[in-house]
């Protein structure tokens, strides 16, 4: 299992569970990702939902921001990372 750094977490809306992702790297629906602070792990998820300005996406490209739904409570500054199989 390898991991690869898609974005940087930019915002997070507590009430509605999304966090503002800042691409590095193309990221879609159905990858595994995990979200990562400087001291560890925070969650780790597959891609469910992703917007962007409120309309729903399969896939975004690097240097796109974009509202992603998250399982947990993330902080602006954590990392995100796609999970790969190599």
């Amino acid at each position: 299992m390898a991991k690869e750094l898609v974005g940087e977490i930019t915002h997070y809306f507590n009430k509605i569970g999304v966090a503002v992702v800042a691409l590095k790297a193309p990221l879609a629906i159905g990858d595994k990702i995990t979200v990562e602070s400087s001291e560890g792990k925070v969650l780790e998820q597959t891609v469910e939902s992703m917007q962007i300005e409120h309309k729903t996406i399969e896939h975004a490209e690097t240097g796109m921001e974009v509202g992603l739904k998250v399982n947990g409570k993330v902080h602006a500054g954590n990392k995100v990372y796609k999970i790969t199989d190599e």
